[in-house]
């Protein structure tokens, strides 16, 4: 193979069989369980990075099934959202996410710098419950129920929430093992057409890990919860920030 033959195949590893293929990355019926609680604002603002700005005392735990993907499958995934404000604007930051199939793990991770990693989260209906759960490896770490389909919610406001910008920290290392890449990046959820949402009484627990460390943010009180279900596409990002521009 000749190098012009490599610059033009190449998009993803491996180069002969990309862990995933090119975008549009469409998601059908793709299924949400959000469980927003308060918790330590200090804990809040170590860990949300600069230029970034905490917005509240707010963290949404989620937990989404995605069972028609494009290009990416049939799969589950779990982890924390943080509401924050990038130049005035508010949107959301991912802090963790934890998922059970590895081409949008190497696709989320290379493409966006979504922070994923394998593990093993569920969403399903357990007779008149909405139950989410998180195991990494053979430890529960997080668990979150709700009423199943309780009462109707705001439509108009989900869709808006989910609308919002979102913000990740994607870190591709060099070969030497310094960062090669580090930059905040912004995507969007487009062509977003709502099936339905609900709002009940819910609950969530969270359990200390030393890799899952969801507990560290601690839950002070439950705010809401919220079950949703959409068809999405999920646009490609742009970076808003260069943190080596400043090294």
């Amino acid at each position: 193979m000749n190098r012009s033959d490599v610059r033009n195949r190449a998009f993803a590893m491996p180069l002969t069989q990309p862990a995933y293929p090119p975008g549009p990355y469409r998601f059908y019926d793709r299924e949400f369980l959000i469980l927003t609680y308060r918790t330590d604002p200090d804990k809040l603002r170590e860990i949300v990075p600069e230029p970034l700005e905490v917005a509240s005392d707010l963290v949404k735990f989620e937990f989404i099934r995605m069972p028609d993907s494009t290009g990416f499958g049939n799969y589950t995934e779990a982890g924390q959202v943080i509401p924050v404000r990038f130049r005035g604007e508010a949107g959301n930051y991912t802090l963790n996410m934890f998922l059970n199939d590895h081409p949008p793990i190497a696709g989320g991770r290379e493409l966006w710098g979504f922070p994923k990693k394998l593990a093993g989260p569920s969403l399903r209906t357990e007779t008149d419950m909405l139950v989410g759960t998180l195991d990494y490896g053979p430890v529960r770490v997080a668990t979150g129920t709700m009423g199943y389909k309780y009462k109707e919610g705001d439509a108009d406001a989900t869709v808006r929430a989910l609308a919002a910008p979102n913000f990740l920290l994607k870190i591709i290392p060099h070969v030497d093992g310094t960062a090669r890449i580090c930059e905040l990046v912004e995507y969007h959820l487009e062509d977003i057409a709502l099936k339905g949402v609900w709002t009940g009484p819910g609950a969530l627990s969270l359990v200390p890990h030393a890799l899952a460390p969801v507990a560290d943010l601690p839950i002070r009180e439950l705010v809401s919860t919220t079950h949703f279900v959409a068809d999405l596409t999920l646009g490609l990002g742009k970076v808003v920030y260069d943190y080596l521009d400043d090294a």
